[in-house]
This record gives structure tokens, C-alpha cells and sequence, in this order.
């Protein structure tokens, strides 16, 4: 991807998105479960519905893909596998977004897109119609998808147009700052697979504007103006992260930027793209939450002090840290690319979704 970004001969993010292409099934229904693509509100979507008669009022999933805001699909074949576990083993109606993608779309497209979706969906006439219970809906995603539903979750709040409430958030390996990229774990895990630092930064200077400065910026983590410089305090790892994962690492504070990136591009401040920075009095609202880490991630931190937030909060919090996993570990649970962390992760997520949805 950096060759033929280099070459001029495709985007660097077009070149990744090949990897996107080889994953992509067709949306095949089975013995056990109808799937569908098709569009809510002219959002691209696949819907999964599970054949069995129903019991009563089934639980409803509105689900958000990773990929860095920048790549990624629904009808990837371990987003459609997990999907149509999730659809058959809870009895559950999974809608998973195909939201518009950077650098194509930046930020705020992708966001409007998934929250288009979630209110459409929330709909009382729309639950109606997929027999969903009002009260056992719940939005989830990884990595990128867990921000956009962390940030969905937020804006909910807010939105008086909404009247059903969410059930539950499910934030898989989530980004959810864009302020101090320079946490333990990006120092901890910065060249470690799947993920490394440098390019969770592309992805982030990505989803905001195309100038290579704000790029720069971040990599030195010298992209955020001295008056915004209050909103570190949502951020703070020396307070919110555990002894165990500072470890010797030592908090100097912020060290600020020029304020013309974030004149002229805010998104990285607004909590739409920072879940993170929200204050304490909305964070107070959310509903209860399902946050998984990984410890050799780079974003590893970012969950760790949002379930840290929430539970000062007073919001109901299960941290699930997986000490042995790394970022999208809970993806590899198919053949060739089946791992036993990967079987244990989706085993425990399940667990609680059958608990507590």
C-alpha cells in the first residue's frame, strides 16, 4: 500500500481496501438465519433475521465494522460469520452498517451514516415491523466501529426526536481519542501486528483532512492548540489507567500544536470523533457497557479509561482485559485464520449479550 501510494499509482487506503475485496461474501441465507443486503434511511446495510418462529419480542443489534473509518465491510466473511452466530444463537435481528468510508467520505459522513441508521432503526414503527423489543436493543463495534458506537451512544442522548432508549453498548477494542497519541499502549505496542502506531494515525489523519501536516502532527502528538488544552483532563492516563499499565512510563502533560489544524479541521476535538472527551455529566446517562481490551494494542488505553470514566459515572461497566490478545483478536475465530484467543473472546462477549441484552 505504501509502494503504490508512493508510485502514485492508487491511495494508500485504496490499496489496503484490496484486502477488504478478498474477504466480501454474499449475502447467503442458511437452515438458520435470512440475510439480506439492503438500505435504511438510502444507508447500505445487511440484515439478519433468524428463521425460527419467534417466542416473543426478539433483542436487536445495530452493528459498526472496523477498519480505521477508512476500510472494512459488513459482508466480510468474519463480520457475516459472527453476525449470523449473534442472529441464531440469541435470537436476534443484527443490522450491520455499511457506512461510508475515508478518504473518500471523511469525518462527519461516516458518523451521520451509522447514526441515520441506529435512529431510523429505533423507530417504533421499524421495531414493529422486525419484532424487536424496544427495551433489547443495543449498538456495537470494533475497533473504528467501537468509537462510531460509542459516539452513537452519545449523540442518542441528545437527540429529543428519539424516544427508545439503548439497552446496552458493546465497545470491542475501541478507539475513542484522537487527543494524546502518545498513551503506554501506543508506546507499549508500537510496532506490534495487526495495528501498529503509525498506522492508527494515518487512519486517524484520515478520517479528518487530507493535509499531510495534521499526519505529521500526530505522529509527534503536537496536533492539539493550547486552548483546547482543557479537555486533556478526559484523557489523563496517570489518574485513569491502572498502576500495572503506566508501569514506568511517566505523564509529562500535554505539549501543544499550532491552532490552525484544529481551526481549520475541528473534527479530532469534537466527541463525535473523541468519545473520550465527553463530559462526566453525559457520560452519567449512557446505558450499561461492555468495553474489551487487548493488552497489545495500541488501543488499549483508550478502553481502559473510558471503563474508567464510566464507572465514576456510575454507569454499569464490564472490562473484559484480555492480557494475552491483541487488537482484533476476537476476528479470528474461522478457518485459515482460526485462533484459540480468538474462540474465548467471542465466547465471553456472548455470554454477556445473552446476560444482559
Amino acid at each position: 500500500s505504501e509502494a503504490a501510494d508512493l508510485l502514485g499509482v492508487m491511495h494508500f487506503m485504496e490499496a489496503m481496501r484490496l484486502i477488504t475485496v478478498l474477504e466480501l461474501i454474499a449475502p447467503t441465507p442458511d437452515e438458520n438465519v435470512t440475510v439480506t443486503d439492503t438500505e435504511f434511511n438510502n444507508i447500505p446495510v445487511r440484515l439478519y433475521l433468524p428463521r425460527r418462529a419467534p417466542g416473543g419480542l426478539r433483542r436487536a443489534m445495530v452493528y459498526f465494522h472496523g477498519g480505521g473509518w477508512c476500510l472494512g465491510d459488513a459482508g466480510m466473511k468474519s463480520y457475516d460469520h459472527i453476525s449470523r452466530r449473534i442472529s441464531n444463537e440469541l435470537d436476534a435481528v443484527v443490522v450491520s452498517v455499511n457506512y461510508r468510508l475515508a478518504p473518500q467520505h471523511r469525518f462527519p459522513i461516516p458518523f451521520e451514516d451509522v447514526y441515520s441508521v441506529t435512529k431510523f432503526f429505533l423507530q417504533s414503527k421499524v421495531l414493529s415491523q422486525y419484532g424487536v423489543d424496544p427495551a433489547r436493543v443495543c449498538v456495537a463495534g470494533d475497533s473504528a466501529g467501537g468509537n462510531l458506537a460509542a459516539a452513537v451512544a452519545q449523540q442518542l442522548l441528545e437527540d429529543p426526536e428519539v424516544k427508545t432508549k439503548l439497552k446496552a453498548q458493546i465497545l470491542l477494542y475501541p478507539a475513542l481519542q484522537a487527543l494524546d497519541l502518545n498513551l503506554p499502549s501506543h508506546r507499549d505496542n508500537y510496532n506490534k501486528p495487526i495495528l501498529p502506531r503509525s498506522l492508527m494515525v494515518r487512519f486517524w489523519s484520515e478520517y479528518f483532512m487530507s493535509d499531510p501536516a495534521l499526519r505529521e502532527a500526530m505522529a509527534s502528538n503536537r496536533h492539539v492548540p493550547a486552548e483546547s488544552g482543557h479537555l486533556f483532563q478526559f484523557v489523563n492516563w496517570s489518574r485513569l489507567l491502572p498502576a500495572e499499565m503506566r508501569k514506568a512510563h511517566v505523564y509529562g502533560g500535554p505539549a501543544f500544536g499550532a491552532a490552525r489544524l484544529a481551526r481549520e479541521h475541528p473534527g479530532f476535538l469534537d466527541p463525535r470523533a473523541s468519545p473520550l472527551v465527553a463530559s462526566d455529566a453525559r457520560l452519567r446517562r449512557l446505558p450499561r457497557t461492555y468495553i474489551l481490551t487487548c493488552e497489545h494494542d495500541v488501543l488499549r488505553d483508550d478502553g481502559v479509561m473510558y471503563a474508567e470514566r464510566l464507572r465514576a459515572a456510575g454507569v454499569p461497566v464490564t472490562h473484559h482485559h484480555a492480557k494475552d490478545a491483541f487488537h482484533g483478536a476476537m476476528m479470528f475465530i474461522e478457518w485459515p485464520l482460526e485462533l484459540a484467543v480468538g474462540h474465548r473472546l467471542f465466547s465471553t462477549y456472548m455470554d454477556w449479550l445473552s446476560e444482559n441484552l
